[in-house]
C-alpha cells in the first residue's frame, strides 16, 4: 500500500465550483497576454488566485484560508515571484530577482 504524503497548502485541486471558471479565465488571460504563442514562446506569465473572503478573514486570526490557484508558469517560478511580491507588499521594494 502506498503511503500518501500529507497535503501541503496549494496542493489541493481547484474547488469544483471554481474549476471551469478558473480554467476559462486562465485560457483567456494566457491568450490575451501571449497571442498566438505557446509553451516556451510565451512572453508573459500570470497567476490567478481566487479565495473566499470569509476564509481569508479567518486566516488573519491564525486559521487556514483556502486559496484556489492556476497559472501558466512553473510552480517554482511562481514561488519565487510570490516571495518577491510579498516582500514588496511588506515594504521592501528594493528586492530583485528573476521572476
Amino acid at each position: 500500500m502506498t503511503k500518501q504524503k500529507p497535503e501541503r497548502l496549494g496542493d489541493a485541486p481547484i474547488q469544483p465550483e471554481l474549476n471551469k471558471p478558473m480554467n476559462v479565465l486562465a485560457h483567456a488571460i494566457d491568450e490575451f497576454l501571449n497571442p498566438d504563442k505557446k509553451g516556451e514562446a510565451r512572453e508573459w506569465g500570470f497567476v490567478l488566485i481566487a479565495f473566499p473572503f470569509v476564509e481569508a478573514e479567518l486566516a488573519k486570526g491564525g486559521g487556514t484560508g483556502r486559496a484556489n490557484y492556476i497559472s501558466n508558469a512553473s510552480r517554482e517560478d511562481v514561488v519565487i515571484m510570490l516571495k518577491e511580491q510579498l516582500k514588496r507588499f511588506e515594504g521592501q521594494p528594493d528586492v530583485t530577482g528573476r521572476a
